[in-house]
């Protein structure tokens, strides 16, 4: 395998030359299929390098939107980000549905995030809590540049714990400090805040007259970073109505649906196979949303996980009931977001997205981006436990399987002819246009 030292200083095109003619045998095609990607606009382009590293190209997802959300009682069109067929038509379908029996409800809970100073310390435990309990206000005016700002916006740090994970780990312990961002998603603030803890503590612990030299020497700072698991920052989606007002063209029988519905839901809330596909059709709404938004979808992902095996073992994040002769579906979400900083103030599509949305604030998008999660979830069981979920999913994927056999115009409309009252599968289609070629 042949390296090369220096590849981040090369310019784009020398990258390129150098991939090709390492991993593509000098093949020039590839140049081209690079290049057609590139913008048009130079000065977009450039933006558009500087985001990562390395850059060779863009790589392109559709952006759709799914209308008629109704949202505590406002209208949105909600931008989605994804490959996978079929997302944006089911959230849109989920949203039409609910619109005339009240839309959606959503509420934030909490918005509280996370971050945490990991150190060793072979001292005692009493002498080192009365430590970290004098620390708080250097702490506080050693962070005070850094929080400023922040707390204008009426942000900053809530809370600076020492936790004792010693029964766990020998001598590990945890600054687990809380904080509060506001409208940005805070990443960069609270490692800044984190960082100069750690730095505190590595000072003021030579001088605590408390400790012995060797617990002083024993402490040992070994990371300080924000943590993605936010169950204190948390949003609640909801639907419901009276059972009767589930009629519709794929329900007539509305009291049955509820009860197969609501049993649905208990199977995934019981059983982590099922669970697992269950939170991913959750995350197939979450996440085009967070990218169509410039958050992380991978912090998102990860924390969203951990939420759902809080109890220790994997569980379904959505839930339902009847009650009183009416459904209710809900589930709360940790989402740690921003709206301002970072891509929200950098990519063009981003602040498009943000502007179709009526410019939200943190809250507002906490609830946006649950709702859709919650429509995405519904559209899936309510498919599931009435037509299947194959029947509306291979009829959106006909799209994809089409192109890939690069069908003309007029084999397209022969295939969508044929398979309107046809099951639609992958070799089903390729038969057919294999047939019409002949």
């Amino acid at each position: 395998m042949q390296m090369i030292n220096g590849f981040s200083k090369l310019s784009k095109q020398q990258k390129i030359d150098w991939l090709v003619s390492t991993y593509f045998q000098g093949d020039l095609s590839v140049m081209p299929l690079l290049k057609s990607y590139w913008n048009d606009d130079m000065q977009l382009q450039k933006l558009h390098d500087e985001f990562i590293e390395n850059t060779i190209t863009n790589f392109y997802l559709p952006m759709g939107v799914a209308p008629n959300f109704i949202i505590n009682k406002k209208t949105y069109a909600v931008p989605m980000v994804i490959e996978e067929s079929s997302v944006v038509a089911a959230a849109a379908n989920a949203a039409k549905f609910w619109a005339p029996r009240g839309g959606f409800k959503a509420t934030v809970l909490s918005t509280e995030k996370i971050g945490n100073v990991h150190f060793m310390f072979a001292g005692t435990h009493d002498k080192l809590s009365a430590f970290v309990q004098s620390l708080q206000p250097i702490f506080r005016s050693r962070t005070s540049e850094i929080t400023r700002n922040m707390e204008k916006r009426g942000g900053g740090i809530l809370k600076i714990d020492l936790v004792d994970k010693t029964n766990e780990l020998a001598n590990y312990y945890q600054l687990h400090a809380t904080f509060d961002t506001k409208d940005s998603m805070g990443a960069n603030f609270i490692n800044s805040c984190l960082e100069e803890f750690a730095n505190v503590l590595r000072e003021e612990v030579l001088k605590y007259e408390a400790f012995t030299t060797a617990e002083k020497e024993s402490l040992q700072i070994v990371m300080s970073i924000l943590s993605n698991y936010v169950p204190n920052c948390l949003v609640r989606a909801e639907v419901s109505c009276k059972i009767s007002d589930l009629k519709s063209k794929e329900i007539e029988n509305p009291q049955e649906f509820a009860e197969k519905f609501v049993q649905a839901v208990r199977i995934a809330e019981i059983e982590p196979y099922r669970a697992v596909t269950h939170n991913k059709g959750i995350m197939n709404g979450v996440d085009a949303v967070v990218l169509a938004t410039g958050n992380d979808f991978r912090a998102i992902e990860a924390g969203v996980h951990a939420f759902a095996a809080k109890e220790g073992k994997y569980t379904s994040l959505s839930h339902a009931e009847i009650v009183n002769d009416e459904f209710h579906f809900w589930m709360d979400l940790p989402l740690a977001l921003g709206t301002v900083g970072g891509l929200t103030n950098l990519h063009p599509m981003v602040k498009f997205a943000l502007e179709l949305l009526g410019k939200p604030n943190a809250n507002e998008l906490m609830e946006i981006i649950a709702v859709a999660g919650l429509a995405q979830n519904f559209a899936a069981i309510k498919s599931l436990t009435t037509t299947g979920i194959q029947q509306g999913h291979m009829k959106m994927h006909l799209m994809n399987i089409l192109n890939q056999f690069q069908a003309t115009e007029s084999e397209r409309k022969e295939v969508e002819t044929h398979f309107k009252d046809q099951t639609v599968s992958h070799r089903a289609v390729v038969d057919f246009i294999e047939d019409l070629r002949k």
